[in-house]
């Protein structure tokens, strides 16, 4: 008969031998989601290819500057990578941030504007439908994104981080997410740490199905997009 102690070590070893099984269950997962993320964005790409020329074009007609915007931003565990997107503001539009402080409607590290003056008659409709993150796509198929994760923030919105806003940096970022399709820009900022932290911490790649199948809806509709 086991002693008590040994009985303990049983435990143990048995919740040591579950854990093993439920990381190797998600590492197949893990590879199952980068295989989808590469089939799907090589696939979008293909499809999305003249569209998004027409609107390289369109960006370039409608304002002065380049139609493609390539940003810094912060992936998983803190790696910085280089992001794209297209262009939807005017040139100098991040040397106006300061002027425009007072009129940023969210709280913590994340400046917007409902009616940001900063926007081109084509990048306000961009930024409407999310049009202008279909370049990212090809953060996608480069490995720095997913197609379903947390936003990737600005370096320098992480170095305000408290700890536990930290723990969003703990998977790949995505073109879309849980708070994307719960509300988008009309969520507080705690809120979008909160739905990003609970996609992390019960992460499936079944989720990540049914996150994606609802992105389009949330998309047409337009709503919380700014």
């Amino acid at each position: 008969m086991a002693t008590l102690p040994q009985e303990l070590e049983a435990h143990r070893a048995l919740e040591e031998s579950l854990a093993g099984a439920e990381r190797d269950g998600k590492r197949v997962q893990l590879a199952l989601k980068r295989a989808v993320d590469l089939a799907g964005g090589l696939a979008l790409l293909a499809v999305l290819i003249l569209p998004a020329a027409a609107i390289a074009l369109l960006i370039r007609i409608d304002s002065r500057g380049g139609a493609l915007l390539t940003q810094p931003r912060v992936g998983k565990h803190g790696r910085i990578f280089r992001m794209y997107k297209f262009r939807t503001m005017c040139q100098d539009a991040h040397a106006q941030i300061a002027d425009l402080q007072a009129l940023n409607e969210q709280a913590g590290p994340i400046f917007k504007i409902r009616n940001d003056p900063r926007m081109t008659r084509i990048g306000r409709w961009l930024r409407k439908f999310s049009i202008d993150e279909v370049p990212q796509l090809l953060n996608v198929v480069r490995g720095d994104m997913s197609l379903v994760g947390p936003r990737p923030p600005l370096p320098h919105e992480v170095q305000v981080y408290t700890r536990h806003q930290l723990r969003r940096l703990g998977a790949r970022p995505g073109l879309t997410g849980l708070w994307q399709v719960s509300g988008r820009s009309t969520l507080p900022f705690d809120d979008m740490v909160a739905l990003d932290i609970q996609y992390i911490e019960e992460w499936t790649l079944l989720r990540d199905m049914v996150i994606l199948l609802k992105t389009l809806p949330a998309v047409v509709s337009t709503r919380g997009a700014y």
